[in-house]
């Protein structure tokens, strides 16, 4: 027999083709819909709202219906208490458990709804001595009390920004063009790192080698001694192209004062490598003075966290890479308290894996030279995500002398 539920979505529904995309994803996964009632904003800033019944086949299939949803910030109209059930295994949760959303989400034990520490996507919710956190399915342990089903959730979208201002950024904007005015968005995110900072919040970046093969180091370097890194996400190869520059003056081998290449420059990654290996960390070869310059260095000079994560590609790796990828995923997840704005330059697949790590709330800007990166960003749920097409040495550069009056990388 099918069942129904009323459901309630509020925001910028019709410019956004948010409504759209709703209806298509319930017709999408089996169901129908019938709308009750609609009201439409009038004015540019106005939200408009909408209540909608929702049909599937089964309980089972509404379920998974609703938590689809929410993904879009629709909610249960009447949602009732939430349902928890204990895991029974480590590693698996049960089967009907409710599958996150990286919006901001409350959970109604009782007579009180309690928000969800830390959202992030694709985990399950954790009830714990009157809280409610989100834990990915390689850590739940037995026992455990797992939020199952939609019924007692409810999730909120971001405030969309609407300014006349020039110096208004748009968060919730995910176009990707080329054309969009560089020089605009890179001092609204030069303001926007200044308030996060003012406001005692952490800057993250993810980072891809990119920012050393174009030339970009120092630039890169002076924003982490001038305290706009608080935090770097990523993998072996920028720490080792890196260290291979700071060590040799060359990315890959070829000398970045002139460009090319030079005698033996391939070796110069791996014996930068190995010569970490020999000191034992790459804190332990600053504080040894074999390593005396560049990114990591100023990271390590300037008490500041990065988290390396390696992958089956990698040369070395260098001592400090996390080769276990859920270990990886556990240290990336334990900076994350505290960012107030995020930054991906020159990486796909890290920029990807810290999107699904991220509340949505976290404002993030994704810079890269191949659309296909902000892209596919976007594409996988960080719909907050603004991406800038350009050339990473160019963009650092410029966000360098926004933020540092004077700065020079001659």
């Amino acid at each position: 027999m099918a069942v129904s539920e009323t459901v309630e979505v509020s925001g910028h529904l019709m410019d956004t083709g948010l409504l759209a995309r709703v209806l298509d994803d319930v017709l999408g996964y089996g169901g129908d819909y019938r709308i009750d009632r609609m009201d439409v904003g009038r004015a540019h800033d106005d939200e408009s709202q909408a209540k909608i019944t929702v049909t599937a086949e089964d309980n089972e299939a509404l379920q998974r219906l609703l938590m689809r949803l929410q993904a879009h910030g629709v909610n249960q109209v009447d949602p009732g208490e939430a349902v928890t059930r204990t895991c029974d295994r480590d590693g698996v949760f049960p089967d009907d458990f409710y599958s996150t959303t990286n919006l901001e989400t409350v959970v109604r034990l009782g007579a009180d709804w309690v928000p969800v520490e830390q959202p992030e996507m694709d985990c399950g919710l954790v009830v714990l001595n009157g809280r409610v956190r989100t834990v990915p399915v390689s850590d739940v342990k037995t026992g455990d009390q797992v939020v199952c089903g939609a019924s007692g959730v409810k999730v909120v979208l971001p405030a969309r920004e609407h300014s006349a201002s020039e110096d208004a950024f748009t968060f919730m904007s995910s176009s990707v063009s080329s054309e969009k005015p560089q020089a605009l968005l890179v001092r609204q995110i030069a303001q926007r790192m200044r308030e996060v900072k003012a406001d005692g919040q952490k800057v993250l970046w993810v980072g891809g080698p990119g920012i050393v093969h174009t030339g970009a180091a120092p630039a890169f370097t002076a924003l982490v001694e001038a305290g706009f890194v608080d935090v770097l996400f990523a993998g072996n190869a920028l720490a080792t192209h890196d260290i291979e520059s700071a060590l040799y003056g060359t990315s890959l081998g070829v000398d970045l004062a002139q460009g090319k290449g030079v005698e033996h420059g391939h070796e110069h990654h791996i014996r930068a490598i190995n010569t970490i290996r020999r000191s034992g960390s790459i804190a332990d070869a600053v504080s040894q003075g074999v390593l005396t310059g560049g990114i990591m260095h100023a990271l390590v000079k300037g008490g500041k966290s990065f988290v390396l994560v390696g992958s089956v590609r990698d040369d070395g790796p260098l001592p400090d890479v996390y080769t276990d990828v859920i270990e990886g995923q556990r240290a990336m997840r334990a900076e994350l308290p505290g960012v107030g704005f995020a930054i991906m330059v020159a990486t796909m697949l890290h920029s990807i894996a810290t999107g699904n790590l991220l509340p949505a709330s976290i404002p993030l800007v994704c810079v890269d030279i191949n659309p296909a990166t902000v892209t596919k960003l976007a594409d996988r749920g960080s719909a907050q995500a603004v991406g800038i097409v350009t050339d990473i040495g160019l963009f650092l550069e410029q966000l360098a002398r926004e933020l540092l009056p004077g700065f020079s990388s001659a």
